[in-house]
């Protein structure tokens, strides 16, 4: 008797902790979500990481927590997502450079962008631009290439991703000109470089350095579109000045862990759909200078390769090996 009743009880905990798991999945989500941003505070990244943060937290019913985990090319971001539980409570707010670029420039990666990650959605795809400093006798692209040439180590260029470090080594093999690339944390700390005379030039989104150009703080030298952005018409493109093979275009999108279970992925990937298709967020996406980059996750997940593969061949052209 003291047998069976033990294996009631048993039968019975299984049946509990099954009906708990398939509830939590059903209900999910139950507490705060977290977004992991791989850059600083103000950068175009996080700019969109919070938009939506807002808008997720809103059609979910739980708080929606950013955290900026900048440095490493992104690295550290990203290993706080592989490194957190699989069970889609955080995410990563992954860009270009985290899941096309580092790959190809970064050796020994700690982590594989296709295998440890699955795609939610895409969320929006952004003109890169280089900036000066107004106070600079380089007023424009062709006083870049110019002044760049007779340096013989080139001038100083500031970027904060491994990505935007090979838009610049791009560049510079269109415009056979030699360049010097200082590494920053974050786009504020590289206009803070430019405003202060130790950099000649730098490489940012749009959505980063249009506040700072529209204040006079920084000069607008091209944008990498393929053509001139609506809001800035002003501003010319790569391709009008001479470098018809230089279009670019950074993009975000949101990310969990592969091993994360399909409840919960489908849950989100059903809230970024809705939040996606919504007019609020269309005029917002391009109100920052972007434009929405809806695609579901298989799509979203062919267009990485399909990028990943494109800067495999700016790298090669420039003459760019893993470090």
């Amino acid at each position: 008797m003291h047998k069976q009743s033990m294996k009631h009880a048993l039968s019975l905990a299984v049946l509990v902790m099954m009906a708990f798991q398939a509830w939590a999945q059903t209900a999910f989500p139950v507490r705060a979500l977290r977004i992991v941003v791989p850059t600083t505070p103000g950068s175009g990244s996080d700019v969109t990481a919070r938009y939506f943060g807002e808008q997720m937290a809103a059609a979910l019913g739980v708080g929606v927590v950013i955290e900026n985990r900048p440095g490493g090319n992104g690295i550290i971001a990203a290993m706080a997502v592989k490194q957190a539980p699989a069970d889609g409570y955080t995410l990563f707010l992954g860009t270009n450079t985290h899941l096309a670029v580092n790959p190809i420039v970064i050796k020994d990666l700690p982590y594989d962008p296709v295998k440890d990650f699955k795609p939610i959605t895409g969320l929006a795809r952004g003109m890169m631009i280089f900036v000066g400093n107004p106070q600079s006798k380089i007023g424009n692209l062709a006083d870049l290439v110019k002044a760049s040439k007779a340096q013989p180590q080139g001038l100083s260029v500031g970027t904060y991703t491994a990505g935007f470090h090979l838009s610049a080594a791009w560049f510079a093999n269109e415009a056979s000109i030699p360049f010097v690339n200082v590494s920053y944390k974050g786009a504020p700390e590289v206009f803070l470089g430019l405003m202060a005379g130790q950099l000649e030039w730098g490489v940012s989104d749009l959505i980063a350095a249009m506040p700072q150009v529209k204040a006079g703080k920084l000069r607008a030298l091209a944008v990498s579109g393929e053509a001139r952005h609506p809001d800035y018409p002003d501003i010319p493109t790569f391709k009008e000045l001479g470098f018809p093979n230089y279009v670019n275009y950074t993009w975000t999108t949101l990310y969990v862990r592969s091993e994360t279970p399909e409840p919960a992925t489908q849950k989100l990937v059903e809230t970024l759909q809705k939040i996606m298709a919504s007019q609020t967020t269309k005029d917002y996406i391009r109100s920052i200078g972007s434009d929405p980059l809806n695609l579901q996750a298989n799509d979203m997940r062919q267009f990485q390769r399909t990028e990943t593969e494109r800067f495999k061949r700016i790298a090669d052209g420039a003459g760019i090996r893993p470090q």
